[in-house]
């Protein structure tokens, strides 16, 4: 079927991964590779990742939670354990303990996603300049805005989140406004209460735009994503960390136009 839509993803494609905050924290700390992920790809759907992903945790409780989870090294060995067997790699020896601050790696993830990869911006920007496609982001995010932080807050409490908002690079939110102004349309996990890979999340955003899966193509940096989007019927393209150039390429290739100006690979920008 034709292509009626281009579905991003944000952290990973459209702005830097916050996997390369995680691998650097994994290297300080005398962590093997990845073990931090699988630690919290391991929680399931009821880790504290997956439940502040999707709106059902305050900021603060998550920070505690995230910590704990992460710094459980029985629990943690055990998926990474399983994790090289399935790659049928060697499990390198393994930390008798782990000590994780939930509040400083998730701050420097949210920092090293703040900047935007020029070459996807300038993509965006031309697809949409040609008005033959829907562009939509499709993002598991974060929101500063739970039940708690609703009501007006006391002077204190509005110079902490001010403070916090500093500390993780969110001076204008989660998702600045010019960010979202790229899109036609922003599903945001947290405001959906749903993420990826639920195959529900994909079929909100095909509904809500006017679309079938088998009329989308999808971006994202994370294979087990790109798998449930293909398993919806959903054209995809892999873009790999630094690897924004030869994604772009593939989708010229399915679009039939020009995306890309002069820009350098893996180039990012603070500003828009």
């Amino acid at each position: 079927m034709p292509i009626k839509a281009v579905i991003f993803d944000i952290g990973g494609v459209v702005c830097r991964s916050p996997l390369l905050a995680i691998a650097a924290y994994e290297r300080e700390h005398a962590l093997p590779p990845n073990y931090i992920n699988c630690a919290i790809q391991g929680r399931g759907a009821q880790g504290a990742w997956q439940r502040f992903e999707r709106g059902e945790m305050a900021l603060w409780p998550f920070y505690d939670a995230f910590g704990q989870e992460l710094s459980d090294a029985g629990a943690n060995n055990a998926l990474y354990a399983r994790y090289c067997t399935r790659r049928g790699t060697e499990c390198p020896p393994l930390p008798a303990r782990v000590r994780v601050d939930g509040r400083e790696l998730f701050g420097r993830m949210a920092r090293e996603s703040a900047s935007f990869d020029v070459l996807v911006v300038e993509a965006i920007r031309r697809i949409r300049a040609a008005g033959r496609w829907r562009v939509i982001a499709l993002t598991n995010n974060f929101s500063l805005a739970p039940a708690d932080m609703l009501r007006p807050p006391a002077e204190e409490h509005t110079r902490r989140v001010r403070a916090e908002l500093a500390f993780l690079g969110w001076d204008e939110g989660p998702t600045p406004p010019r960010l979202r102004a790229l899109f036609d349309d922003f599903c945001d996990s947290s405001a959906l209460g749903m993420r990826k890979p639920e195959p529900a999340f994909y079929l909100r955003a095909c509904s809500r735009n006017g679309i079938a899966p088998s009329e989308a193509v999808f971006l994202d940096d994370l294979g087990v994503n790109l798998r449930a989007a293909r398993a919806l019927g959903m054209d995809t393209i892999h873009v790999p960390i630094g690897g924004a150039r030869g994604a772009i390429r593939q989708l010229e290739e399915k679009l039939g136009i020009g995306l890309m100006s002069g820009d350098e690979p893996g180039r990012t920008a603070s500003k828009l």
